[in-house]
């Protein structure tokens, strides 16, 4: 019996574990969550422990992918999984499109209506939400959020931990910095340094 791990029971969770269903033939998706035990379920699944239990039980499981929102608990996370031995899987929703020749790695998760183009770089603990497009050659760094409806143009780079935020455009060949908020609808023409938020068109350091 093909069996998943999710660690993170939230919205996120449901719809990550949706998104395993349609994409493989798997029969049992268990979630652990670190507020287990006071939370025992999560929509029409079980969580049946923490982050411990998920390592104590691997050897259950085909696979785990880290579901939490935060761009930096979901990376920590998943860096403790792989230290202990945990085999961390990626999921693609099969609604997304993906090319052939992008690279995505371990525990990202592309979503349903999601565009990845040719030659773009998705490392590793990455959200590419619902209707999002990363067009080609972007690189994406450790646990970048791509939100639903944002538009990612051809040879951007995107630091590690940075969310682009829902409805928001990022222009061709701009550079945005580690740890960098784009606020919704925002739309960023010129290169963001590190850790800060920027918002409006176009986008702007907040004060």
């Amino acid at each position: 019996m093909i069996k998943y791990a999710i660690l993170g029971a939230s919205g996120h969770g449901k719809v990550v574990a949706d998104a395993l269903f349609q994409m493989t033939n798997v029969k049992d998706i268990i979630f652990f969550d670190d507020a287990y035990p006071a939370a025992k379920s999560i929509g029409c699944w079980s969580i049946e422990g923490n982050t411990q239990d998920l390592i104590c039980r691997q050897s259950e499981f085909h696979g785990a992918v880290v579901a939490i929102g935060n761009n930096f608990i979901r990376y920590a996370k998943q860096l403790d999984l792989v230290s202990n031995g945990v085999k961390i899987i990626s999921v693609v929703h099969p609604k997304a499109v993906v090319s052939t020749f992008a690279t995505i790695g371990a525990g990202t998760v592309i979503l349903a209506g999601a565009i990845v183009n040719s030659d773009a770089y998705v490392a590793a603990a990455c959200i590419i939400n619902s209707n999002a497009v990363v067009e080609h050659d972007c690189k994406l760094c450790e646990a970048v959020h791509i939100s639903p409806g944002a538009n990612v143009g051809g040879g951007v780079v995107i630091g590690q931990h940075s969310w682009v935020g829902i409805g928001s455009c990022v222009k061709q060949m701009v550079r945005v910095g580690n740890n960098v908020i784009i606020g919704a609808g925002s739309v960023v023409v010129k290169n963001v340094v590190d850790n800060i938020t920027v918002v409006g068109c176009p986008a702007k350091a907040m004060r």
